[in-house]
């Protein structure tokens, strides 16, 4: 096994390690921020706390390896959104230490799309690191972000272009229009499958 294999397996290993401990810490944010009544509020700011904390650990961590070269830029991204939900936790949590449960509202929706941001980091560093090698027979896609989102950018364009047909043609009774809407947003499935 040559050192590029192993030490790619190495950070497969503490990837997969990193990913299995956002997990649960993803897991309980998601349910702090879709519902943050239903926790107790003298529970709610050291919950909140200890998840910042726990998302702390996690940027420590991602740093804390390198990353082949090819997975260099999802990696970066991956420590990028654990800092950002770190902090948009830490506004958070000094938003409820002020104003109590009512505090977290004016900032719930950048603190859910934080964690958001973490979820799809994952996905991607995910996708690069579990790729199967690529020999010099195939031809490979080219890398950059404008590959990366043509295809679910076309599907989103399709899936909102199927629903605006959909809509006129439910409103103006013209089932013509009504299918066009579904195929549309059919089509949006086959362009692009996450």
């Amino acid at each position: 096994m040559s050192s590029a294999t192993s030490s790619t397996e190495l950070y497969s290993t503490a990837v997969g390690e990193l990913c299995s401990g956002i997990t649960p810490i993803l897991r309980r944010l998601d349910g702090l921020a879709a519902d943050p009544n239903a926790t107790d509020e003298d529970t709610l700011l050291p919950a909140l706390r200890r998840l910042q904390y726990s998302l702390h650990l996690a940027v420590e961590r991602a740093y804390g390896f390198a990353p082949p070269p090819s997975s260099q830029p999802a990696h970066a991204e991956l420590a990028a959104a654990l800092a950002a939900a770190r902090d948009a936790t830490a506004e958070v949590s000094a938003a409820v230490d002020e104003h109590g449960a009512a505090g977290l509202r004016p900032l719930l929706y950048e603190w859910r799309g934080a964690i958001f941001r973490v979820r799809l980091a994952r996905m991607q560093l995910a996708a690069g690191v579990q790729a199967p090698p690529r020999g010099p027979s195939r031809r490979t896609a080219p890398t950059g972000n404008a590959a990366g989102v043509a295809r679910p950018l076309a599907a989103v364009a399709l899936v909102m272009m199927g629903a605006g047909l959909f809509v006129a043609g439910a409103v103006d009774d013209v089932w013509r229009l009504w299918a066009a809407g579904i195929v549309a947003v059919g089509l949006s499935f086959a362009v692009h499958r996450p």
